[in-house]
């Protein structure tokens, strides 16, 4: 089979399929049970501290579930479905379901005394550096006995 022929029936197993970009958009958006959607998130470092800050809008603060195991950093969240029994939706385009982020820690934070708070649906962590990890000078005897520092 020639090319031009075989790009002709890639299209047409293509067209045929009409959902697959809608589903693809979906299950970005929504997430599925095996593979949530995950959450915008922005991370600075400040004042001897690594910040990490999720965008989690109308998300209840009971439902956010945070661990660390191995230096991996799992933020789960849940925004349920607010609305009644008896209501027709007319527009639903807000996301509702689970959402999950994951975020691999370097050995250089101090894993045991992170500090999270939610305000206005904003979920901000505050991750110190270890100290072990923070730039300190080290001396250096000479021969003559006088000692130098280097700033490492």
């Amino acid at each position: 089979m020639d090319n031009h022929k075989l790009e002709e029936w890639e299209m047409m197993l293509m067209r045929t399929d009409p959902f697959r970009e809608l589903d693809r958009l979906t299950q970005q958006v929504f997430g599925t049970a095996a593979r949530p959607a995950a959450m915008p998130m922005d991370a600075w470092q400040e004042d001897g501290e690594f910040v990490v800050a999720f965008d989690l809008p109308g998300v209840d603060v009971d439902s956010v579930d945070l661990n660390i195991e191995r230096n991996v950093l799992t933020v789960r969240a849940e925004r349920r479905d607010q609305t009644q029994p008896n209501v027709e939706l007319v527009v639903s385009e807000r996301p509702r379901g689970v959402f999950s982020r994951q975020l691999i820690l370097g050995d250089t934070l101090d894993t045991d005394n992170v500090k999270a708070k939610y305000d206005a649906g904003v979920l901000t962590l505050r991750i110190p550096v270890a100290e072990q990890a923070k730039p300190r000078k080290i001396e250096i005897e000479t021969k003559n006995d006088t000692m130098h520092e280097i700033s490492t």
